[in-house]
C-alpha cells in the first residue's frame, strides 16, 4: 500500500508541475519581435523546439508553415525556437531556404526553461487561448494532427 501511495502521490506532483508550468514567456524572435504568451490571449499558440541538423524537424516544417500560414491571422500562431549550436545567420539561411513562414527564435537553456522540458528535437508546446498550456508532444506533429486537437477541445 505504501508503493502505491508514494506512486500515486509522484503522479499527482507530475500533473501539477505539468499545468502549473509556463504560464507566460517572453521570447525574441531573429528579425528583433518580442513574443509573449500574454500578446496572444484569445489564440492557440504552438511552440516547437527544433534544430537544423534533426531529420524529424526537418520532415514537420512544411506541417508547421502551412498551420502558421493557415491560421495566424484568426486563431492561431506557430513560433519556432531554434536549438542550435550555429549561428543566428546560419539558422536563418536554412529558415529562408525551407520556407519557414513563422517567427524563429534562438534558443538557448534560459530560453527553453520557460517553455518546459526538453528530452528530444522535435518537441511542441500547445497553448489554449487563454494561455494555460494544454498539450505537448515528443516528436513530430502534424498540421491535421494540430487542427484536430483544437476542434475537439472547441466542443469540450
Amino acid at each position: 500500500m505504501g508503493i502505491l501511495n508514494n506512486l500515486m502521490r509522484g503522479l499527482l506532483l507530475l500533473a501539477l508541475s505539468f499545468s502549473g508550468h509556463a504560464s507566460d514567456f517572453s521570447l525574441e524572435d531573429m528579425h528583433g519581435k518580442v513574443h509573449r504568451l500574454e500578446d496572444y490571449r484569445g489564440k492557440w499558440v504552438l511552440v516547437n523546439l527544433w534544430a537544423t541538423w534533426c531529420p524529424p524537424c526537418l520532415s514537420e516544417i512544411p506541417e508547421l508553415s502551412s498551420l502558421h500560414d493557415a491560421h495566424k491571422d484568426s486563431d492561431l500562431v506557430v513560433i519556432g525556437i531554434a536549438i542550435d549550436s550555429g549561428s543566428s545567420s546560419k539558422v536563418a539561411s536554412f529558415a529562408e531556404a525551407h520556407g519557414i513562414s513563422y517567427p524563429i527564435v534562438m534558443g538557448d537553456r534560459k530560453i527553453t526553461r520557460q517553455i518546459g522540458e526538453l528530452k528530444v528535437l522535435p518537441t511542441s508546446y500547445l497553448y489554449a487561448p487563454n494561455g494555460k498550456q494544454v498539450s505537448y508532444q515528443d516528436g513530430e506533429v502534424t498540421r491535421a494532427s494540430i487542427e484536430a486537437y483544437i476542434s475537439r477541445k472547441k466542443f469540450n
